[in-house]
């Protein structure tokens, strides 16, 4: 109960000298305030972004890899040099690997063009992008459709005209009428529209649906080089859930070595693709930029720190003849220590809560613009933890000087 007792009164005595010295008592509580402000928001902005940017990654699959000419990671000192001679995946690799890959729920081929125009009747949209798949598109990525259905096997098999539209697409070409069986133009060609994507919004990396078009690859081997470069050939390998990634991986890169007939110990001419390489990536940008946060934020929390240590100072200064009192009447040493220790620890406590308000106000400034960002509670935390861990370091040595006072000395001051 006394602990209790002193937290209260630690409180009382710290609103009064907020009340008493106000002055004085918010320049130095600014330093706090302003560092727990810039940590907080930093590392909420930063969660923010490294939340978005996660949720498109997931997108990939966690047992997905894809089989592409280039390494994902060109950050830094990217040896490009290395891979610019390699081929592209073909269709013999994709043909081959469909068939000797046993932990392989789906394996599909996909290319890509973007910015084309699409028609219909009078209507038309601009930069659409344009994919092909084979037919186990499906399997391979997660589709989910407002309307329509994806392509039959016979569909797919015999090359026909048909083509799945993103959501943004179907609006844009439709105006909200039913596009199910509608013809529609794409480089020159009619295409029947079979299926529509279900609207999915924008993410941080462009992997929405919205604005392409899907249509079959064998219909498109018709109309374009679907093992050029310029469309950018990928086979993409999704595994069984209860398959370990390393496993599938590993599975793909025997079967491709044996496929390209690549001798033992010479270097792959192929990039084995996943989605934990895009998130260790993304952990070492942010990581850097948390670190930024720290050092900004640091300077200022050092400043608030020294404030805090200069009030407690003054304090127990003011209030050397209670203190000597407080220890004629019986008052242990620890109380005294206690009693400045919690009191430096409130000051600390309300400069971070003061921080931490005006990181949510900002926070609900910025939604309403228009960029949705986060207070995550583990900040708040954080910024609480902070808070009392410098009033704990900065109250410390000023408390300890109190309680060590003697009494006699301390009333005839």
């Amino acid at each position: 109960m006394i602990i209790f007792r002193l937290i209260g009164e630690s409180f009382r005595f710290a609103a009064d000298a907020l009340r008493q010295n106000k002055t004085r008592t918010i320049l130095s509580l600014l330093g706090i305030t302003i560092g727990i402000f810039t940590i907080i928001f930093v590392f909420s902005a930063v969660d923010t972004l490294r939340s978005k940017l996660q949720e498109s990654v997931d997108k990939l699959g966690s047992k997905t890899v894809f089989v592409q000419k280039w390494p994902w990671g060109g950050f830094g000192d990217y040896p490009w040099w290395k891979y610019v001679n390699r081929p592209e995946p073909s269709l013999r690799d994709y043909d081959l690997l469909k068939n000797r890959l046993e932990y392989a729920q789906g394996v599909s081929f996909e290319i890509s063009a973007n910015s084309r125009t699409v028609k219909y009747r009078s209507s038309s949209v601009e930069g659409v992008g344009i994919r092909a798949a084979s037919q186990d598109f499906n399997k391979t990525w997660n589709l989910d459709f407002q309307d329509g259905r994806y392509f039959t096997e016979n569909e797919g098999r015999a090359g026909s005209p048909v083509v799945l539209l993103g959501a943004d697409v179907a609006e844009g070409l439709f105006d909200g009428n039913d596009p199910i069986g509608k013809s529609i133009t794409v480089m020159g060609r009619k295409l029947n529209v079979v299926g529509v994507f279900k609207k999915e919004g924008e993410d941080m990396m462009g992997m929405s649906q919205d604005k392409n078009i899907v249509m079959n690859l064998n219909f498109a081997k018709g109309i374009m080089d679907v093992e050029s470069q310029r469309y950018d050939p990928t086979i993409t390998v999704r595994g069984y859930e209860n398959i370990d990634l390393d496993e599938i991986e590993s599975e793909i890169r025997g079967a491709l070595r044996s496929i390209r007939r690549i001798t033992p110990g010479a270097e792959e001419d192929f990039a084995l693709n996943k989605s934990t390489i895009a998130s260790n990536q993304l952990d070492q940008m942010f990581k850097m930029v948390d670190i930024a946060g720290w050092v900004i934020g640091g300077f200022s929390i050092l400043v608030g720190g020294f404030g805090i240590a200069n009030i407690m100072f003054v304090s127990v200064k003011e209030r050397t003849n209670i203190i000597g009192i407080q220890k004629s009447l019986g008052a242990k040493n620890y109380f005294i220590l206690l009693q400045f220790l919690f009191e430096a620890v409130a000051l600390c406590l309300m400069g971070g809560a003061l921080g931490l308000l005006f990181v949510y106000l900002l926070t609900l400034g910025i939604t309403a613009a228009g960029f949705e960002m986060i207070l995550f509670f583990k900040n708040v935390v954080l910024g609480i933890g902070i808070s009392f861990v410098i009033g704990t370091i900065s109250g410390f040595w000023p408390a300890f000087s109190a309680s060590r006072l003697d009494p006699v000395e301390a009333i005839r001051s």
